[in-house]
C-alpha cells in the first residue's frame, strides 16, 4: 500500500469541478492501493460551532462522532478524483457507515487523518466501494470509520448483499423535524460536501434524482445528537442510509433500547413505512 502525505488540506470546490469534467473517463474495476494522509489537522472552532448548531449537538469542545468524517472529507474527495480512481464521483450515493470512537475527541487535538479505498464490488444497482478513514493523535488511533458508497449504473441482480439493517422501532416518535429546502446548502456550508445531489432540485435532476436530497451525514449526526452524549465517548455506531430524504420534507425519529444497544430509525412523518435511516449505537 503506497502512503502519500499531502502538504495540506485540499480545497473541495476545485476537486468537484475536476470530478465533473472527468466523470465520463472513469472505467475499470481495479482500485489503486494508495493511502492519502494529512498531518496536523486543526479544528476550526467557528466551523465546528456552526456544525454543532445545525446538527443539534451541544456547542462545546467535544467533537461529535461524525465530525472527523467531515474533517477528512476533502482528503477522501482528493482520493476519489485521482485519474486512476475507477468510479465517477458525481452522483455517488452514501449507503452506510460504521464508526468507532476510542476516546473522547477534543477540539484542541491535532489530528492525523488518513483515507484508503478498498476493492470495487458489484451491486444490484451498480458498483460499490469501501472507504476507510482513520484519525490519530500522535501515534494513537482515536477514531475509525468504514464507509460504503454506491456508484449507480448497470448492476447485477445476483450480486452479494451486505448485512441488512435491523428492523426500525415501531414505537411512537421521540422527535419530529421539518427539513427546509435549503438544508443541503446549509450543511454544505459547514461540511464542505458540495455534491450537487444535495444543493438544488435542478442540479439533483442532472444526477438522476427527482429532487435534491438531504446529506446522509447530516441525518446521521442529527440522530446521534438526539440520542444524547454516549457517542462522544468510547462507542460504536453503525448507520444504514436506506432511502433518499428529499427536500423539503418532514421526518420523525423512533428509538428503542435493546440490552446494551440503542436502535433508531428516521422515518417519513407522512408514511411510517418509509424509513430513511436506521442506526445502532453501542457504548
Amino acid at each position: 500500500m503506497a502512503l502519500e502525505t499531502l502538504a495540506g488540506m485540499p480545497s473541495t470546490a476545485p476537486l468537484f469541478v475536476r470530478a465533473a469534467l472527468t466523470a465520463r473517463l472513469r472505467h475499470g474495476d481495479t482500485m489503486p492501493e494508495r493511502t492519502l494522509v494529512v498531518e496536523g489537522v486543526r479544528v476550526d472552532r467557528d466551523r465546528l460551532t456552526a456544525y454543532q448548531r445545525l446538527t443539534g449537538h451541544a456547542v462545546d469542545d467535544a467533537l461529535p462522532q461524525p465530525y472527523p468524517w467531515v474533517l477528512a472529507f476533502p482528503v477522501q474527495t482528493a482520493l476519489m478524483v485521482r485519474r486512476d480512481f475507477p468510479l465517477p464521483l458525481p452522483g455517488m450515493v452514501h449507503l452506510e457507515n460504521r464508526v468507532t470512537t476510542h476516546r473522547r475527541l477534543d477540539a484542541a487535538d491535532p489530528l492525523t487523518l488518513s483515507v484508503t479505498a478498498g476493492a470495487v464490488r458489484p451491486h444490484r444497482r451498480g458498483r460499490t466501494v469501501d472507504v476507510r478513514l482513520e484519525a490519530r493523535v500522535r501515534d494513537e488511533l482515536v477514531w475509525e470509520c468504514d464507509s460504503v458508497y454506491l456508484s449507480r449504473g448497470r448492476g447485477q441482480e445476483d450480486a452479494p448483499r451486505g448485512e441488512a439493517p435491523p428492523a426500525g422501532p415501531v414505537s411512537p416518535a421521540v422527535a419530529r423535524w421539518r427539513l427546509p429546502e435549503d438544508l443541503g446548502r446549509s450543511y454544505a456550508g459547514v461540511s464542505g460536501d458540495v455534491n450537487p445531489i444535495h444543493l438544488h432540485a435542478l442540479s439533483a435532476r442532472a444526477m438522476g434524482f427527482p429532487r435534491h436530497i438531504a446529506h446522509g451525514m447530516w441525518s446521521y449526526a442529527r440522530t446521534l445528537a438526539t440520542l444524547g452524549r454516549t457517542s462522544l465517548g468510547p462507542s460504536t455506531s453503525r448507520v444504514w442510509f436506506t432511502k433518499p430524504l428529499f427536500l423539503p420534507g418532514t421526518v420523525e425519529l423512533a428509538v428503542a433500547h435493546e440490552g446494551g444497544r440503542t436502535v433508531a430509525a428516521l422515518r417519513s412523518a407522512r408514511d411510517a413505512e418509509t424509513t430513511h435511516l436506521v442506526l445502532t449505537l453501542e457504548g
